[in-house]
């Protein structure tokens, strides 16, 4: 697929939601079509010219360089709304438009993770970057998506080394070992997260993440569980701990204090009957579920069962985190970055936006030059070649002087120009 040349007129749009504005019930049937792809829309059509798409477990962005503004929003919410099968209606009031310099700020925002749900959290710049590559292997990107999704991408980077807002910072995994320390120590039964026995459900980034920062908090004893029982003995093995094959489900449901689900499945992994089943023998002894998979690994109804309390991806909001104050401070700094690289965005960006105007116009003078230089020498063709040199030089330079001061209007005009 080839993407049509930019033109001045088209709109840099943005349509999306997040965990500011979509509840983890909506994000999750979002995250379920791996069908959706940069490709998805009819890019020869006109409406749409670029397009890249960000997809992490708290976020779908869809941006697009779009022939009309609105059009372009209006086609995007209708796919989503189709690809998901969700009414127009009920979708839309979970969904932000955005276009123009807002959309720059915003993606240049989300790279420095300063719209992640844990502020300054590293894991998004790389999603920044994936949705690129896939986006280039697609074919969908173009030099205004390309060049804006790499400011984005570099500025990200000078965030995380020029100041302090990753250096104190945590993980959703991180903020789940904390949740159930905090929750443990809160709860009727006095337990001790040290003396639990915890089970971590899957064996991926975010379950070793989980694991090693229980363990930096305490030692409780952890079982790995997972479909491939391979992956979990090699995780178990890295820090020392267990792992179990996927038929020692029920057996450890009944036996530990705490479960930490965190796989990629696209389906629920542990549902309310699995652990209904295993009550009696528990004896009301507490359960605490921790679930920060998107989608959901847990069945929400297993939050309704007796002596079982379940929490989501979106409760660890409220879990504390001591380190806030730290990366607060860093936020004015991250905001400079962001505003030069913007800067230096929209200038290409302008000076883009003039180049056809100008350089039809240097076409244009050139013509017009040389067709004078050519009648003026036919009337004088006594000269020497020398002095031929002399005249065709001064018809260059009086054209370039006379272009030259439009030339510096036009740019200053285009960078005053609200994108």
């Amino acid at each position: 697929m080839s993407v049509p040349e930019f033109q001045p007129h088209l709109s840099i749009i943005l349509v999306g939601l997040s965990h500011h504005t979509a509840p983890v019930e909506l994000r999750e049937q979002m995250t379920l079509a791996k069908t959706l792809k940069p490709s998805f829309l009819d890019l020869q059509s006109g409406l749409l010219r670029e397009c890249a798409i960000l997809s992490t477990c708290n976020r779908l962005e869809v941006y697009a360089l779009a022939e009309d503004r609105e059009q372009g929003w209006q086609a995007i919410e209708g796919y989503l709304a189709r690809l998901y099968g969700h009414p127009l209606e009920h979708l839309q009031p979970h969904l932000y438009r955005m276009s123009g310099a807002e959309t720059i700020d915003h993606l240049l925002r989300v790279a420095c993770g300063l719209e992640s749900m844990i502020l300054g959290e590293t894991q998004i710049l790389g999603q920044v970057v994936d949705a690129l590559t896939e986006a280039k292997s697609a074919g969908t990107v173009g030099s205004v998506l390309g060049n804006l999704f790499t400011r984005a991408i570099h500025a990200g980077k000078r965030a995380r080394t020029e100041t302090g807002i990753s250096r104190y910072t945590t993980s959703i995994s991180h903020a789940a070992a904390k949740l159930a320390q905090t929750e443990l120590s809160d709860s009727s039964s006095r337990r001790d997260l040290a003396s639990c026995h915890v089970l971590i459900i899957g064996a991926g980034e975010m379950a070793a993440l989980a694991a090693r920062a229980l363990q930096m908090r305490v030692a409780p004893q952890i079982t790995f569980i997972n479909r491939t029982y391979e992956r979990a003995e090699a995780l178990a093995k890295s820090i020392g701990s267990s792992a179990a094959n996927w038929t020692q489900m029920g057996a450890l449901l009944a036996q530990v204090d705490v479960i930490i689900s965190a796989t990629g499945a696209p389906h629920t992994v542990l549902h309310a009957h699995d652990v209904e089943a295993v009550l009696a023998v528990r004896q009301s002894r507490p359960l605490l579920v921790i679930d920060i998979a998107v989608p959901r690994d847990v069945d929400p109804g297993v939050g309704a069962l007796p002596g079982v309390r379940c929490f989501n991806i979106d409760d660890l909001q409220a879990a504390l985190d001591e380190n806030q104050a730290e990366r607060q401070a860093a936020v004015p700094q991250v905001e400079a970055i962001i505003e030069q690289e913007q800067h230096i965005f929209l200038d290409w960006l302008h000076s883009r936006e003039v180049a056809p105007v100008i350089s039809d116009l240097y076409r244009h003078a050139l013509a017009v030059v040389e067709a004078e230089i050519e009648r003026t020498l036919n009337k004088l063709d006594d000269l020497t070649p020398q002095q031929q040199k002399i005249v065709s030089q001064l018809g260059y330079r009086i054209a370039n002087k006379l272009l030259h001061e439009p030339t510096v209007r036009l740019k200053a005009a285009a960078q005053a120009t609200p994108t």
